[in-house]
């Protein structure tokens, strides 16, 4: 990525900021993994300034952590950290569905918008579910994210919008690295985003609870079975069998 004379400052940070990004999106950015301002232009062939700016742009997003010494290190999300980022997407999908079915009908004009922006988030919806059944991380991250970015902002309010997406971004950080070591990842890949859309398309108040329901208890079995280290992760030490307890049947993957 280097830059042209045509590129300002601020379009280089940013492009450095979405480079970093899908990095650690794809997994080949580690959590904990460390690195310089220094290092990071020199990969990019770029003045630090720019590198400095996206890598402080990143650690606002909760991405990074900095360190006065030491640079920069992909910050690791605990599974503490994932359950309440998904508690935090509930409390306020709740909220957005509440505020959207209490309004008055939308007008004609209103409607003709949406549905035009509805044909997107649907094409969305399909591509993402179809990534989810083949298990193709790479592809469902892209359209995953847009797909929730396009849904959020029918909201219309943008604030709520970069909020979930910041809240999505993060929840991929921390699912990336176990996803991909997982044989079973088609199993804990959501994949009712068409369903999603088709509540909203026909303003069902209760198919649109039911689905976003199931999508975030989908995403809290997961975090269990994690918790009981399946598959293992940091910070998780593995009980021997006869010190385990019996499982709980209630628990999805126990």
């Amino acid at each position: 990525m280097r830059a042209s004379g045509a590129v300002t400052r601020s379009t280089l940070r940013q492009q450095i900021a979405d480079a970093l990004r899908d990095e650690v999106l794809a997994g080949r950015l580690q959590p904990g993994r460390e690195f310089t301002v220094k290092q990071i232009a020199e990969q990019y062939g770029v003045s630090a300034t720019p590198v400095r700016e996206a890598l402080f742009d990143l650690s606002a997003q909760g991405l990074l952590e900095s360190d006065q010494h030491r640079g920069f290190r992909v910050y690791q999300f605990t599974v503490a950290d994932y359950r309440a980022m998904v508690e935090a997407r509930t409390l306020v999908m709740d909220g957005v569905i509440r505020d959207v079915f209490r309004e008055q009908p939308p007008s004609p004009a209103q409607q003709l918008k949406r549905r035009d922006s509805l044909v997107s988030v649907r094409r969305r919806a399909e591509e993402a579910a179809r990534a989810a059944r083949g298990g193709d991380l790479d592809i469902l991250i892209g359209y995953d994210l847009r797909f929730w970015r396009e849904l959020g902002a029918l909201a219309g309010n943008t604030y709520i919008s970069d909020f979930l997406h910041r809240l999505r971004v993060q929840a991929w950080v921390f699912a990336v690295p176990y996803l991909r070591g997982d044989a079973d990842v088609r199993d804990w890949l959501w994949h009712g985003h068409a369903d999603l859309v088709a509540a909203v398309t026909l303003r069902d108040r209760d198919a649109l609870r039911v689905v976003v329901h199931d999508y975030n208890g989908h995403a809290l079995s997961w975090a269990d079975r994690l918790a009981a280290g399946d598959p293992a992760h940091p910070g998780h030490t593995p009980q021997p069998p006869e010190a385990a307890g019996p499982a709980d049947p209630a628990r999805p993957g126990a």
